[in-house]
């Protein structure tokens, strides 16, 4: 569904991610009139470490998503966003299936992630993708937000595990 997305990291103070994140605040405006985004400082969010990667589709940013130091060995995903025309094509799905091996790739053991109560698709998606709700942190902590966390030591464990069976048991197992 998304063969001809192709995700790049790039620096969150570029022109197309800007385009993507005023599409992205519009649409927060949206569902909360009046309530606090929980942005990025570009600038600030690159020197922390944090990346920005963008989907594109010939050449065009149609999706995004970043991860950032949150504690030792914790990312916080920010800023998922897909535009409106490009929506349902798994693209969202791909940004974060990217971002969390990003995260692997980087040492981190949980992905933790705020999203909004008036967000149901963001919620399916995280919830589909094995997340899990947690107590709301930080600035988070208001009656809009919900947030959730994912191990990923959970699936390293388990790649490692089904490596080192026997191929009989791999073979019985399929069964």
């Amino acid at each position: 569904m998304n063969n001809n997305l192709v995700v790049v990291e790039v620096d969150p103070a570029t022109p197309e991610v800007a385009q993507l994140v005023a599409m992205l605040d519009a649409d927060l405006l949206e569902r909360y009139p009046g309530m606090p985004i929980h942005g990025i400082d570009a600038a600030q969010f690159h020197g922390s470490g944090g990346a920005f990667l963008v989907g594109r589709i010939d050449g065009v940013a149609v999706a995004c998503g970043a991860l950032r130091p949150m504690a030792d060995g914790i990312g916080e995903l920010k800023r998922m966003f897909v535009r409106r025309d490009h929506r349902g094509r798994g693209y969202a799905r791909a940004i974060l299936a990217a971002i969390e091996e990003l995260a692997r790739q980087r040492g981190y053991q949980m992905i933790r992630l705020e999203t909004g109560i008036h967000q149901p698709e963001a919620i399916a998606l995280y919830e589909g993708a094995g997340y899990r709700p947690i107590l709301c942190f930080g600035e988070y902590v208001d009656y809009h937000s919900r947030c959730f966390e994912k191990s990923l030591v959970a699936k390293l464990a388990t790649e490692a595990q089904r490596a080192q069976r026997p191929e009989a048991q791999r073979t019985q197992l399929r069964k």
